[in-house]
């Protein structure tokens, strides 16, 4: 008798490594076990696009340990100067904000777009003006890819059309789907050919020095994401269109087309140009500003 109270506290610590091994092998089931689409009858694909998953950590101890990386070039004794911008009286503040925002709130995400030519130094313009965006340590961490080649466009447009296809129909899932048809949007995307310019927007998720040395950028991707706000409204000023696409799953296809570093990630793509004389866009409204604003 003795000797089986001994031997008690042995038994149950078998018999608790051998249920808790039982119930991590169940829960590593039930995460490779895959998901079906009830609106296609297909297995879900696996949402496999890095390219536009959040990297802004500051740093990592991975970089840390990496002798591949470097410290800012020297700028410890970077001059500072004086800065003295116009001030407006309170009127004219009041004046030209009332008419900036009644220029913004003419913005719409304009998907048929007219072929005909804009001048090159427009968009060179508006795209100088997206670099004055602020950035994460002054990085500058974007790249502005401008194609005008009609070629190099529908190529573009085949790599994003299949794609999307397989977006809208096995990645997206039902609830996307269904919030996107009162839009009447899909993975044809005509415009990719039509419109005069693309621009894609690249985040440089790291800087390479002349040295090879890779330097840290910092909040890289909401530098780059402020950056195409500025973007937006530069072309919004000299009366372009374009609307703001996400292209999904298409970053490494068209960083190898267009013939980009390993260290630049597509974040958006925007086709630039005229409406097209029959363009539509959706009856939307917008928020009232008690509905996006707080004052405390």
């Amino acid at each position: 008798m003795s000797l089986f109270s001994s031997l008690t506290p042995v038994f149950v610590a078998v018999l608790c490594v051998i249920i808790g091994f039982i119930f991590k092998n169940s829960q590593k089931k039930d995460k490779t076990k895959p998901k079906e689409n009830s609106s296609y009858g297909a297995k879900v694909r696996p949402w496999v696009d890095e390219d536009l998953q959040d990297d802004t950590e500051i740093n990592s101890k991975e970089n840390e340990d990496d002798n591949d990386w470097t410290e800012s070039e020297n700028e410890d004794n970077l001059t500072h100067i004086p800065y003295t911008p116009p001030r407006y009286a309170a009127a004219e503040m009041l004046e030209r904000s009332e008419k900036f925002y009644s220029l913004m709130n003419l913005r719409r995400s304009v998907r048929f777009i007219s072929p005909e030519p804009v001048p090159r130094e427009v968009i060179n313009n508006v795209i100088r003006a997206a670099g004055t965006a602020p950035s994460g340590a002054h990085t500058e961490p974007w790249t502005f890819v401008v194609v005008s080649d009609a070629d190099v466009k529908h190529k573009i447009r085949e790599i994003v059309e299949e794609e999307e296809e397989i977006n809208y129909k096995q990645r997206m899932g039902d609830n996307w789907v269904h919030d996107l048809k009162r839009l009447r949007t899909n993975w044809v995307k005509e415009y990719l050919d039509i419109a005069p310019y693309l621009i894609l927007i690249f985040k440089q998720t790291y800087g390479v020095l002349p040295n090879g040395k890779k330097k840290t950028h910092y909040y890289n991707e909401i530098s780059v994401s402020i950056s195409c706000g500025i973007l937006l409204a530069a072309l919004q000023h000299v009366e372009l269109v374009t609307v703001t696409t996400t292209p999904l799953n298409c970053g490494p296809q068209l960083r190898s087309l267009l013939q980009r570093p390993a260290n630049e990630k597509l974040l958006m793509l925007l086709p630039v140009g005229y409406p097209a004389s029959d363009a539509t866009v959706p009856d939307l409204k917008r928020k009232d500003l008690n509905d996006i604003m707080v004052s405390v």
